[in-house]
């Protein structure tokens, strides 16, 4: 079975779908990094701007993936929503469903998107499925649940061409331990200042085992023995392990559940804000897994 990555940024649905043995045949974002990032893992280059897509141009595919863009939904990102540019770019995806009819499509969004407008915004999101002939529904899922130590609350939204007896996956994986994310030595140049660290320890200490302190806006401090979600745009100490240093690149990949043979290329900056956008792998692909079983039933 094939597939289609749109919104692809550095792959995670990608890699959910190829561990269940599905073949990308298209792929697209417009982020140069993230499209160098794909076609260094994955040996596809994606196509740029998927408005400019003709949808006869997107290859016959069985499942249609997408993280579509999250920032107009989110509280980070203004909460805009269809107000913003980037909210519209759901309507490609719409476009593109409608014109290659794929036999599913699994979506991915913040959980801001099911409470965004009172609930309108969503309902709006469902309509329009609906309305070229799907059958969907949708659920917020936790990486928490699905061994990531990541708590990471997400809106998956799935569709199908005929009814299906599709069931959502129900997770209760226990969190991989924190201590085997991290990585045992971790460079100078990842560690707070002076200052910050001893701002954190004002608020908390130390435990024997590892722990990730976590700012929010208000300046207050928690920590928790699995990471708060990550963050394309938030402060570099938004999170601090042990209150002292920040996620290297592998590390903040591993809590999204990409394997260590991951190439990263590119700055420090973009693999932080690559993750931050990134859909986390097993949550994904248990999604996938599911819609398989439904569309096979």
């Amino acid at each position: 079975m094939t597939f289609v990555d749109l919104f692809c940024g550095i792959g995670g649905f990608h890699q959910a779908a190829a561990s269940l043995g599905l073949r990308c045949v298209w792929a697209c974002d417009i982020d140069p990094e993230c499209r160098r990032v794909y076609a260094a893992n994955y040996g596809i280059e994606p196509w740029a701007d998927v408005t400019q897509v003709d949808a006869d141009e997107v290859p016959q595919h069985d499942l249609l993936l997408a993280g579509f863009p999250c920032q107009p939904f989110s509280i980070i990102g203004g909460r805009l929503g269809f107000a913003d540019t980037r909210g519209t770019l759901f309507f490609e995806i719409a476009r593109i469903v409608e014109q290659r009819r794929p036999r599913a499509f699994v979506l991915e969004n913040v959980k801001m998107l099911a409470r965004h407008d009172q609930g309108r915004t969503l309902q709006t999101i469902l309509d329009s499925l609906e309305g070229i002939g799907y059958c969907v529904s949708w659920k917020v899922l936790n990486a928490l649940d699905f061994g990531l130590p990541q708590k990471r609350e997400r809106t998956f939204i799935v569709g199908f061409d005929r009814p299906a007896a599709f069931a959502w996956p129900e997770g209760g994986i226990e969190p991989r331990p924190l201590k085997e994310v991290l990585e045992d030595q971790a460079p100078a140049r990842y560690w707070a200042s002076p200052t910050i660290r001893s701002a954190r320890s004002l608020q908390q200490t130390k435990d024997s085992e590892p722990t990730i302190w976590h700012e929010n806006k208000s300046g207050h401090v928690s920590k928790h023995p699995f990471a708060c979600a990550l963050r394309a745009g938030a402060s570099h100490n938004y999170l601090l392990v042990d209150g002292e240093r920040r996620l290297t690149e592998r590390e903040m990949l591993r809590l999204q559940g990409f394997p260590d043979g991951f190439r990263i290329t590119g700055s420090y900056s973009q693999a932080r804000r690559q993750a931050g956008n990134a859909v986390p792998v097993p949550v994904a692909r248990a999604v996938i897994a599911a819609a398989l079983e439904a569309i096979q039933a």
